[in-house]
């Protein structure tokens, strides 16, 4: 098949009738667009955290007054600024008060522990840390002295909250300023707003150094333009027809990708609310989107599942939010379905990488995600405008695959990263005549839907035989006991690899591995069922909501009804 099957692009035929095949390029940077937000709108909220509000005007204000503390602090242009938080209100004046002095923002994810904080100061050469009080004296005080790091401003997560506000997920929490450091707000109540500290910020300047999770090696910096977030903004905006009315909900971490560009860039490109409440708790969400009736998420299937299975789930009414997506996981269709009937929500899936800055496919809003015959995938949709989407050979990149057959996916277009920072031979691996290798797997119908069918380095080899976990795992999800599931291939004398599925029941629910092995056995070819299964409280996931395989594989636990 010659290139014609994507340089077609065929999916276009699918798009919502208000979505265009292209976008344009973005004349300003992201803090212009923010910036213009905030004058057009001063008065609208732009963060609901918990039951507060911060306007457009006050978080404008309090990020120019952070910029005025930052020129005093010596950084510049293309310095870098670390934040280490939460979903708190001060990740958002960090990142704007960062770009007012054309400073590169460095998200960082709060679960890191000393050793992986070093690195990621250490390979950022971030000059300025924002950190929570407690990761200050739990985690970066011990690592900060040999870093780069200049300059410390803590904060809490009490912050911008009454006294006593009584939040079941800010249990424990108490402030705790620390030696050597200074305090955030205190430092911004004392700071004059100084409009000259605000430097020219075009779209290709660097707004975010972003960390790969590191599934393959240490973590490795992606270097993402003003331009990249801007675009997917955009796109986000434009996909799910956003406007003055909408409202996101922060459902997944601010400093990952998703958060970055579905929750922070999105609201503030558009100018409307964000909330946000420090961190994941499925009671919270139910609360609080009763409370302010938001219209749009994104995030991993994890956070879905964990409002399904949440105390009081029966009697919330999330009718809101309309416009809900997930990414970042596989989904099996049985939990899309399952959440439907239960809130009356569909969930659309949606496609991307921290090198896509977020999506680079799509469910079209209003759309259903089509199912793959031969592998039981849902769909993660078509690519977004401006994609160029294609499959190519997992053995030779420049070579394409056909319509329905299996192939890794690559992308490019104005979303796609510049570049690892300050690593070119694996900057130059990750490409390949311009189009950016994704590592995942996927097919292509006629239509232009595509299926990803796993991750390339996760496909199990059974006697020659290849074995993608997602089709095992999207089995055992249909399985009425099952809440969440992780298949992996471990070592085999006779088979080489064989399937192996970790499996975290429903509450009050007793099944035994014999009977899910069975169950797999009866509805799939021979090679492909588990051989072992082994029970766990919950399946190990990255912060953002990802099965943490790799662990799973290294797992020495002895299974049960094996």
């Amino acid at each position: 098949m010659g290139s014609s099957a994507y340089e077609s692009k065929p999916w276009v035929g699918l798009y919502a009738a208000h979505v265009p095949a292209e976008l344009p390029l973005p004349e300003r940077s992201m803090l212009d667009l923010f910036e213009h937000s905030a004058g057009r709108v001063p008065d609208r909220a732009a963060v609901r955290y918990f039951d507060e509000e911060i306007s457009y005007g006050e978080l404008d204000g309090l990020a120019g007054r952070f910029a005025s503390v930052l020129a005093g602090c010596g950084v510049g242009k293309g310095d870098r600024v670390a934040v280490y938080t939460q979903n708190n209100p001060q990740f958002l004046v960090a990142q704007y008060g960062a770009w007012k002095r054309g400073a590169i923002v460095v998200p960082l994810n709060p679960m890191l522990k000393a050793r992986e904080l070093d690195y990621h100061l250490n390979d950022s050469g971030a000059k300025v840390l924002v950190c929570l009080e407690g990761l200050y004296r739990d985690v970066a005080r011990e690592v900060v002295p040999g870093t780069a790091v200049e300059h410390v401003f803590t904060t809490s997560e009490l912050d911008f909250l009454p006294e006593g506000a009584g939040y079941a997920n800010l249990a424990g929490a108490e402030r705790l300023l620390s030696d050597g450091t200074r305090d955030l707000l205190e430092t911004l109540e004392g700071e004059r707003l100084d409009p000259a500290v605000r430097e020219a910020v075009s779209p290709e300047d660097v707004a975010y150094l972003v960390y790969t999770s590191g599934t393959t090696g240490r973590p490795k910096g992606a270097v993402e333009t003003h331009s990249n977030v801007a675009y997917n903004a955009e796109v986000y905006r434009t996909w799910v027809g956003i406007g003055e009315e909408d409202s996101v909900l922060g459902v997944a971490p601010l400093f990952h990708i998703t958060g970055l560009v579905g929750h922070v860039a999105l609201a503030g490109l558009a100018g409307v609310p964000l909330v946000i409440y420090h961190r994941p708790d499925p009671a919270e969400t139910l609360r609080l989107v009763e409370k302010w009736r938001p219209t749009f998420t994104v995030g991993a299937i994890t956070v879905f599942m964990s409002l399904m299975n949440a105390p009081g789930s029966e009697d919330a009414d999330l009718s809101s939010l309309a416009k809900c997506y997930s990414g970042g996981a596989p989904i099996a269709p049985s939990i899309t379905e399952r959440f439907e009937e239960k809130f009356g929500i569909y969930i659309h899936n949606i496609y991307g990488l921290t090198e896509s800055n977020s999506p680079t496919h799509g469910v079209p809003y209003g759309a259903r995600a089509p199912v793959d015959e031969a592998s039981g995938a849902l769909s993660v949709g078509v690519p977004v405008p401006g994609c160029e989407a294609r499959l190519v050979s997992l053995e030779d990149p420049g070579e394409e695959v056909g319509i329905g057959d299996a192939g890794e996916f690559a992308a490019r277009g104005p979303m796609i990263f510049r570049e690892y920072w300050n690593k070119p031979e694996e900057t130059e691996r990750a490409f390949h005549d311009g189009f950016f290798l994704t590592g995942d797997v996927a097919v292509m119908d006629r239509e232009g839907w595509f299926y990803i069918v796993d991750r390339k380095k996760d496909m199990i080899n059974v006697s020659g035989y290849k074995v993608w976990p997602r089709e095992v795992e999207d089995v055992l999800y249909t399985h009425p006991s099952v809440k969440e599931v992780a298949v992996v291939g471990i070592p085999d004398e006779y088979r080489g690899e064989t399937v192996k599925a970790f499996v975290a029941a429903r509450e009050g629910e007793e099944v035994s591995a014999e009977a899910l092995i069975s169950f797999c056995r009866e509805r799939m070819a021979a090679y492909k069922y588990p051989r072992e299964v082994e029970f766990l409280d919950e399946v190990p996931k990255t912060a953002t909501g990802k099965f943490l395989r790799r662990e799973l594989r290294g797992s020495t636990r002895t299974a049960e009804g094996a």
